[in-house]
């Protein structure tokens, strides 16, 4: 087959490449019709996360159908041609966390497309790749692979807004307007009737959240960001933020801009570590919430986009051969304006 193969770090191939089989009877050999590039590809791609080691094929948000399968993937109701999209997490389905529908936390979880010092797992950019059964799900009538692909960042989203305590008129900073912030805001805007603020550092992606029914926008290199912030939320505070970065500043604006007593959902995960303002969320009692991927979403997901109720046409900036993966995964490290989701199809 042919793969996007991440030959050495920020180095890219479009090379054959071994088929994949099902080793497992539960498991499907899927081939892949769309495939998005994950802003966590882009941040890794350079070693800096510690989690794409080449040689690696990336990718974990996809769409396509189903090849060949095993016994038991069979028995389970699956079958050739059936059109499908699969969880980015591979959970065992027998830990104490899996049993309790915590599948996001499971104690033996791997990430297609993830090659780090417990594990390496090829993921999807890639002419077929192989799941087991139990992280399938069917896509609804109509919807197409391309928007299928769309499941996983929008079920990020969606998870991520049902951690914290809402309450109907709760007013919401999203610091990062990228992808998942702006989906993020979509799901919060029906959410709650308060104020959304968006913070970030791209004039354009601040446009974008305005567009998408954001109250204000604020550009986070102003030095007082925060104030303006606090003053547009009624001069407290919000009621929650959202973090949707994962670095120290963006991190301190969010905390700093919640009320006391308010909390603060952590989405983003490109830095390993942070510096935290332990006295200023232990003074003011700022809840820190961390959301990890997916628990059960995907088919809310599914079904939100295939009946319009969630429109991500806006967000896809381009669908693209795999074969100029290489070309585009450099225009979205180079930070590339208006630029959000590209979708690569085999």
């Amino acid at each position: 087959m042919k793969a996007l193969v991440l030959e050495a770090y920020g180095t890219f191939a479009y090379r054959d490449a071994p088929d994949p089989k099902p080793s497992a009877s539960d498991e499907v050999l899927v081939r892949v019709k769309a495939v998005g590039i994950c802003g966590s590809d882009v941040h890794g791609m350079d070693g800096s996360t510690g989690r794409r080691m080449p040689p690696l094929i990336m990718g974990h948000e996809a769409a396509g159908e189903i090849a060949a399968l095993g016994g038991a993937a069979a028995a389970a109701g699956w079958k050739v041609g059936d059109r499908v999209t699969f969880d980015s997490t591979v959970w065992c389905g027998e830990c104490v966390a899996c049993r309790s529908g915590d599948v996001n936390l499971c104690d033996r979880r791997k990430v297609l497309g993830v090659s780090c010092d417990e594990y390496k797992l090829d993921g999807a950019f890639a002419e077929y790749v192989v799941v087991p059964a139990r992280i399938l799900f069917r896509l609804p009538e109509g919807l197409s692979f391309a928007r299928a692909a769309m499941a996983e960042p929008v079920g990020v989203a969606m998870h991520a807004a049902s951690l914290p305590r809402f309450k109907p008129g709760d007013s919401v900073a999203i610091v990062g307007a990228g992808l998942i912030g702006l989906i993020l805001l979509k799901i919060v805007r029906n959410m709650t009737a308060g104020k959304i603020l968006a913070v970030d550092v791209d004039p354009g992606r601040l446009e974008t959240a305005l567009a998408f029914g954001a109250d204000a926008a604020f550009d986070a290199r102003e030095s007082d960001v925060v104030a303006k912030v606090r003053e547009a939320a009624g001069g407290r505070g919000v009621d929650l933020a959202f973090e949707v970065a994962g670095a120290t500043a963006p991190i301190a604006t969010a905390i700093e801009a919640t009320r006391k007593g308010g909390q603060v959902v952590l989405v983003g995960n490109a830095s390993p570590k942070i510096e935290l303002a332990l006295q200023s969320v232990v003074t003011r009692q700022i809840s820190l919430l961390g959301s990890c991927a997916i628990a059960g979403e995907y088919p809310a997901a599914l079904e939100l986009m295939a009946r319009g109720r969630l429109d991500v046409d806006p967000l896809v900036s381009a669908v693209a051969p795999l074969s100029e993966g290489a070309a585009w995964f450099a225009r979205l490290y180079a930070r590339e304006k208006g630029l959000f989701k590209v979708i690569l199809e085999p």
